[in-house]
């Protein structure tokens, strides 16, 4: 799960914030509340998880509560990788 989240952080770090400081992102940081992420933000994250680890999300899951931090996705992938 830490090469996960290493995967996650560095998306978000890179495409995002634009900078490589991983202390420019708290793992329960909001990705909407802090305009870190918008709608487009949260497709492209979306199509990480499905490329980078080959989790389908259904349209009911795009949600907050799966999406919003870094702790919500490594959640969520968690949940999908057990449903498998």
């Amino acid at each position: 799960m830490e090469n996960t989240r290493s995967v996650l952080r560095k998306f978000i770090l890179e495409n995002y914030l634009y900078t490589e400081d991983e202390s420019a992102l708290k793992d329960n940081d909001s990705f909407l509340d802090s305009g870190i992420l918008d709608s487009m933000g949260i497709l492209e994250v979306i199509d990480l998880l499905n490329e980078a680890f080959s989790i389908e999300v259904e349209d009911d899951e795009m949600i907050p509560d799966n999406l919003d931090s870094i702790n919500d996705l490594l959640a969520f992938i968690k949940k999908k990788s057990l449903a498998k």
